[in-house]
């Protein structure tokens, strides 16, 4: 009996020691791979900061790497000069995305109401080519847009009125109107998470509100928006960051607005190194100033273009994930 006992105290104690190795293992492991993530994720951001804090006459150093000897705003203050100015460019690029963020908001969701809550006939194929302009590159698409655009004409009415076509290229409303019409950053994704979602709502709802007299828009107003908001907030989210930061849209369709990701691209092109450096070495005094200025500017500017992505993020990220996973996006 005491034998027993024993060899059974034994397993028991065995039991709790591999439990607590494979325990330890486990978390080894785990976050091993965590702090690993983290710091590649992390390193370009960590090794960037002193380098655009640093003194333009600094840069390239060998003896300076990690800790700046003099720290200094200039690179700062140079790309502020350069691109950002009295702070409108910035307003414009943020008014812009979000208008053109609410614009799919609402195209979106009536149009994923419609695939997800409405049966009618060819839905599925209907669905079938939102999936497929999803998924086809943009530019295979680039020249029959951009010539729909450059004659752009409405069933042949716009030419039996004005006797030609418009052309919408260049205009500043052209990238509204291609939201309108459903063709905008990623639109075809948005109308699937739309869909997703309101697919998955109880069809109680709609049938209560049949009942009680609505029509399709009046639910659509009344049960489909108001019970949206996770799917809502998504799509605005991915609408405003992918719209500010387009160049795509923006450098084909409206190349002459004024959006901040065509002119950090245009104000930092390769072209214009010799001349960024010269207006440096004028406003600071930085007359050793070498390439590597240039590049302390380019990413100051680009840390500032960043900056409504990061507020809206710190505001946004308690809800980012819950609302993925209710819109369906990974359903």
């Amino acid at each position: 009996m005491l034998q027993s006992e024993t060899r059974t105290r034994k397993q028991i104690t065995a039991y709790h020691v591999k439990a607590l190795f494979r325990k330890i293992i486990f978390g080894y492991v785990f976050y091993s791979l965590i702090i690993g993530l983290g710091f590649a994720i992390l390193y370009p951001l960590i090794k960037l900061i002193p380098f655009v804090f640093n003194n333009l006459e600094d840069l390239g150093n060998p003896d300076v790497i990690w800790v700046p000897i003099d720290l200094s705003v200039d690179s700062f203050r140079a790309a502020i000069r350069l691109v950002y100015g009295n702070g409108v460019p910035m307003l414009q690029s943020v008014a812009y995305a979000a208008v053109i963020a609410v614009i799919q908001i609402f195209m979106c969701a009536i149009a994923g109401y419609s695939l997800g809550r409405v049966n009618f006939w060819g839905r599925n194929l209907v669905m079938f080519l939102v999936i497929v302009t999803f998924v086809v590159p943009p530019q295979s698409l680039l020249i029959s847009q951009y010539l729909s655009f450059k004659h752009f004409d409405v069933f042949g009415l716009i030419s039996a009125i004005n006797g030609s076509t418009i052309d919408l290229i260049n205009q500043p409303y052209t990238l509204y109107v291609i939201a309108l019409l459903g063709f905008g950053v990623k639109q075809s994704m948005f109308v699937f998470i739309f869909r997703q979602f309101f697919k998955g709502l109880p069809k109680e709802l709609e049938e209560a509100a049949y009942i009680d007299g609505c029509g399709f828009y009046k639910t659509f107003f009344k049960i489909g928006l108001p019970n949206a908001l996770p799917a809502i907030m998504t799509v605005g989210i991915l609408a405003f960051v992918w719209n500010y930061g387009d160049t795509y849209y923006t450098g084909y369709f409206h190349p002459d607005g004024p959006y901040l990701s065509i002119k950090l691209t245009t104000t930092f092109a390769p072209a214009n190194v010799n001349n960024i450096l010269y207006a440096v070495r004028t406003w600071y005094d930085a007359p050793g100033a070498t390439t590597f200025a240039f590049d302390s500017v380019k990413q100051a500017a680009a840390l500032i273009f960043l900056l409504p992505l990061l507020i809206i993020y710190f505001f946004a990220q308690r809800r980012i994930v819950e609302n993925l996973e209710q819109s369906g996006i990974v359903g």
